[in-house]
């Protein structure tokens, strides 16, 4: 399966020259031969986040989203709650999967708010902002990215 995936990244710049993580995460999805769908920047704010959730998944028609930042203890770290707010189920084992692997990088890992959602046939992944925690993330889920978009999409096992 051919994945694309859409980058959002939530940041007070919004400068996508600036965005670090971003370009990375295009990197590490460009070298596994998948497609980056849309990568966009947007305030971390919960109504600018949603809609850049809804239009990568609705109208970029992405397998998966990864949103990248607002998942700390902030209070304008509310990328979670916009998560949720256009998001329908919870898939709370990719988000502990990628706290447990970052864990062994920084005992900081503990302090990350990120959730893991399905928008209909989209899954929806929440990533740190900094490039080496959206890398270590990248690391920790991306050998399971195929076979978790091809069961969001409708698909069965193939193991």
């Amino acid at each position: 399966m051919e994945l694309k995936i859409s980058i959002v990244t939530c940041s007070d710049t919004r400068d996508l020259a600036q965005d670090e993580a971003g370009a990375a995460l295009e990197e590490l999805i460009a070298a596994q031969g998948w497609t980056v769908a849309s990568h966009t920047v947007v305030h971390d704010d919960v109504d600018e986040i949603g809609a850049a959730i809804v239009a990568a998944a609705d109208d970029c028609q992405a397998n998966v989203v990864i949103t990248c930042g607002g998942t700390g203890l902030s209070m304008r770290d509310v990328t979670p709650e916009a998560t949720r707010a256009v998001c329908d189920r919870e898939v709370p084992g990719i988000a502990e999967a990628i706290r447990a692997y970052s864990m062994t990088k920084t005992r900081r890992a503990m302090l990350s708010r990120a959730i893991c959602m399905q928008r209909g046939h989209t899954l929806v992944v929440n990533f740190p902002g900094s490039t080496k925690a959206a890398r270590e993330s990248w690391e920790a889920i991306a050998d399971q990215l195929e076979h978790a978009a091809q069961m969001t999409a409708g698909g069965g096992h193939t193991n």
